[in-house]
């Protein structure tokens, strides 16, 4: 049955959930299951609740966003969808909820833990590959939340004050990027308001942006509870509302249909975009789950997002012959994801003291050195101690427990515990030789911290504890990179003054500046830039060559491995704009690549930065545009570990902006057919810029003082003489000569 033969009845229902998790059986199509991810599935069978607080089936749990984007590695987020894809087909699933791909604007967004980076870049394209993987084994993802959903203070109403520029380069990007190159088969709108409107009632979001400017051909489902007014929601081009908000809400579309309130063409839209989205969702054989293998992936993707943050006097990594204790009750009983909606039923969970224990050669001490729930004690830290003062080395893990960061609410601080930062200063005194881990879904300060070797495991999934020993004891050489900058301070933060924001707005005020593109443009310190991270190996760049080309701009460079030891490199590819008429950031990711290495072996790198990612969004055409000019290609370990550099001339967009009569004098003179209308009327007003005149006796260039004015002003100061009609010829036949 066709959408154009089911009855505005049926059609109502069809855009609304059954229940919790899934769509209706109605006209002729079966009902098919939505439900929670992204790192792993979480599919409720009993009682049901969108923030975790009920169980859900076994899965595999990998590492959440935070820990995957570390790797900077598409291939694996691709191995990753593709995994989770296979287990929601096995359990009945046709979509995942997932990916998150907001950006951090604050580190103290409660849900960072869930999302990639602060840059759109990066998220992009970790974000595409996971839909690729995902979607290429046949179950469908939801790409959210859409958009600029970047805390979890007043979620459900807070209004996202961001100026048009910083909305489409930075907040809609990854979106933009994700569904242009990918295309989900939904979207999912979030809770937030933006500049005052509902997102769920955005017509220019859901549909203008979403829609016709970028294809989205797919469905767009609610949030679970977004949607305050359903009938608004259908004609901003809101497809599916979830969960089931019960019959009445059914009745009153049906209604509004009939009162004209609601076109029923747009019902109609509706219910088609929802029936694609059940005939798309297999139907064939299950497979069967590997837990196994995938465990095995959990422990690959781990170990590649383990950041070696610090490495002092090559203390890492261990020796299995070195006695080694371990301190901190994140050993024993480690946080490996986020609470809340993306909460996973693991099969099994590594146990990082377990790990090390299987590979030192001597019995591993152990003390818990603080309690999980914050509660200070002075017995656990003085037994802390002494297992210190006992070991050659120590390995003491710190970082945050479930309750202190997920899905809810937004963290007030970037610090550690107090009982922490105690225990690791008695610690380190005890012994120096101290490597710590941090376990943590948002980003810390580390400065208080004086260990020599930092690693930053952030979120490792149910394989944390493998992972961990894995490059503790060298049988992996860490290659994770940050994806969001370490600050010193929270205050020296882009959002410090305007997170989360008060009466029921935040204000964007950091415009663009965001992450590294704050601190680098302000010159500010860091305690560990964007794209950061050590090895056990050193790398070496040389002969970098780069050129433009139709599509954009080719990059080459030989990457060699000047080390002792096998190692991965993260090659990095930032561009800025030199003498660019708009405020723009110093630089900008827009390209990278992971190589693997031997030692002593060299390779050539190629990559290549499309013309698009170069655009920047021009508020006068409302439109992404290339600005012509010289383009600085920087290439390095990181936003701040800069090796080779090299410029680029590129030729920019032909932008044309309309004249009006809002157009200043200086613009219209600037287009030679309007020039030649306004010539005479500009020198007949204002002496044609002699400068014997009145203006120069007063010290005033009068032309460069109206080459800012509004040409309407004109008619103003001519008295009469200059009538509206003839200014406005001028203008149209310029507009028209192009």
């Amino acid at each position: 049955m066709t959408d154009h033969h089911r009855s505005v009845e049926q059609q109502a229902k069809l855009t609304s959930g059954q229940d919790f998790w899934t769509t209706k059986p109605e006209g002729g199509l079966r009902s098919i299951m939505l439900t929670d991810g992204p790192h792993g599935l979480r599919k409720q069978e009993g009682a049901s609740d969108h923030l975790g607080l009920s169980g859900s089936v076994a899965a595999t749990c990998f590492p959440p966003a935070v820990g995957l984007a570390q790797t900077w590695d598409v291939d694996l987020a691709e191995r990753v969808g593709a995994a989770i894809a296979d287990e929601a087909r096995a359990q009945g699933v046709s979509v995942v909820l997932g990916p998150g791909v907001n950006l951090k604007r604050s580190p103290l967004g409660g849900r960072n833990f869930e999302y990639f980076s602060e840059d759109p870049f990066l998220t992009g394209r970790l974000g595409a590959a996971w839909v690729r993987g995902l979607q290429g084994r046949g179950v469908g993802a939801s790409l959210k939340h859409f958009a600029v959903n970047n805390q979890e203070t007043d979620r459900m109403r807070i209004s996202a004050d961001v100026d048009e520029r910083t909305l489409h380069e930075l907040y809609l990007r990854a979106f933009r990027h994700i569904v242009t190159t990918e295309q989900p088969w939904t979207v999912m709108c979030s809770y937030n308001r933006i500049n005052g409107v509902p997102v769920s009632e955005s017509h220019e979001l859901l549909t203008t942006i979403l829609r016709d400017r970028w294809g989205f051909d797919g469905a767009v489902v609610s949030d679970w509870g977004a949607v305050a007014d359903r009938v608004r929601a259908l004609a901003a081009g809101l497809d599916l509302t979830m969960p089931f908000p019960g019959e009445a809400s059914d009745a009153e579309v049906m209604t509004a249909v009939t009162s004209g309130e609601l076109e029923l063409a747009a019902l109609r839209s509706s219910a088609q975009r929802v029936t694609r989205l059940v005939e798309r969702a297999t139907t064939g054989p299950a497979p069967s789950i590997d837990f196994d293998a995938h465990h095995t992936l959990a422990r690959e993707v781990a170990t590649r997002a383990i950041v070696l943050l610090r490495n002092d006097g090559d203390l890492l990594p261990l020796q299995r012959s070195t006695s080694v204790a371990v301190i901190g009750a994140l050993a024993a009983e480690p946080r490996y994801q986020g609470g809340g909606s993306s909460h996973v039923n693991a099969p099994r969970v590594d146990i990082p003291l377990d790990g090390i224990r299987a590979f030192a050669e001597h019995e591993v001490g152990f003390a818990p050195g603080y309690r999980l729930d914050g509660q200070p004690s002075a017995e656990l830290h003085t037994e802390a101690v002494a297992a210190a003062r006992s070991a050659d080395r120590v390995v003491l893990f710190l970082g945050l427990a479930d309750r202190q960061e997920s899905e809810g609410f937004d963290r007030s601080t970037i610090e550690l515990p107090d009982d922490q930062i105690g225990l690791a200063a008695a610690v380190f005194d005890a012994n120096p030789a101290t490597v710590v881990v941090l376990c943590h879904g948002g980003a810390l300060r580390v400065t208080p911290l004086r260990a020599p070797a930092i690693l930053d495991a952030a979120l490792l999934g149910q394989a944390v504890g493998s992972a961990i020993a894995d490059v503790l004891y060298g049988v992996v050489n860490p290659s994770g990179r940050l994806a969001e900058t370490l600050p010193y301070r929270i205050e020296d933060t882009p959002a410090h003054l305007g997170f989360p924001g008060e009466h029921g707005h935040v204000n964007y005020g950091e415009g663009l500046f965001i992450g590294y593109r704050w601190y680098d443009a302000r010159d500010l310190d860091v305690a560990h830039p964007f794209g950061h991270g050590l090895s056990y190996t050193t790398f070496d760049y040389r002969d970098l060559v780069v050129s433009e080309d139709d599509s954009g701009i080719a990059v080459s460079l030989a990457v060699t491995n000047t080390g002792a030891l096998s190692g991965r490199e993260v090659v990095q590819v930032y561009v800025g704009v030199d003498d660019a008429s708009v405020v723009r950031a110093p630089r900008e990711l827009k390209a990278f690549t992971t190589v693997d290495l031997g030692a002593g072996d060299t390779t050539d790198v190629t990559l290549h930065i499309d013309r698009d990612s170069l655009a920047y969004w021009d508020i006068r055409v409302h439109d992404f545009v290339v600005e012509g000019g010289t383009y600085r290609v920087s290439v390095g370990a990181s936003s701040r570990d800069i090796r080779l550099c090299a410029t680029v001339d590129i030729a920019g967009d032909d932008v044309r902006v309309p004249l009006t009569l809002e157009s200043s004098i200086g613009e219209a003179l600037a287009d030679p057919v309007a020039a030649e209308g306004l010539q005479s009327i500009v020198g007949a007003m204002f002496g044609g810029g002699d400068d014997s005149g009145a203006g120069s006796a007063l010290g005033v260039d009068v032309a460069s003082m109206m080459e800012s004015v509004p040409l309407g002003r004109l008619i103003g100061f001519s008295g009469g003489r200059l009538p509206r009609e003839m200014l406005q010829q001028i203008l149209d036949r310029a507009n028209a000569a192009h």
